[in-house]
């Protein structure tokens, strides 16, 4: 049996539903477009840097900024914000490379064997 919360502000949800008389077929929070806006110039300076031109249409840039927009909020919840999934996969990134410089694991390999006579 599922108990409702009393928080009902953890259940509301600013969504753009469109221009009035005209409903969007998907409904979106507001957070999704603003990172989607973000991310879409980010993009394309990406591809500029690369290519040294600007697109008319940056088809590949919104694809990656939809995809990215999708992947971010699939970890958004209301007790972890946009904002903080973002610094955490950030800080993730960084911190998983491996070391650089080679370690040696210890060796348990005995380099001699000793018997004592009280014992057998």
């Amino acid at each position: 049996m599922r108990l409702r919360t009393d928080d009902d502000i953890y259940r509301a949800r600013l969504l753009y539903l469109g221009p009035p008389g005209y409903t969007l077929p998907v409904h979106l929070p507001y957070a999704q477009y603003g990172l989607f806006i973000v991310l879409v110039p980010c993009y394309m300076f990406v591809h500029w840097l690369f290519t040294m031109r600007v697109e008319v249409f940056p088809a590949w840039e919104i694809a990656l900024a939809m995809v990215t927009t999708s992947f971010v909020f699939r970890y958004v919840d209301p007790d972890r914000p946009a904002r903080m999934v973002i610094r955490t996969a950030l800080t993730d990134w960084r911190a998983s490379r491996e070391q650089r410089g080679e370690r040696r694991e210890p060796r348990l390999v005995a380099r001699r064997i000793r018997i004592r006579g009280e014992l057998t």
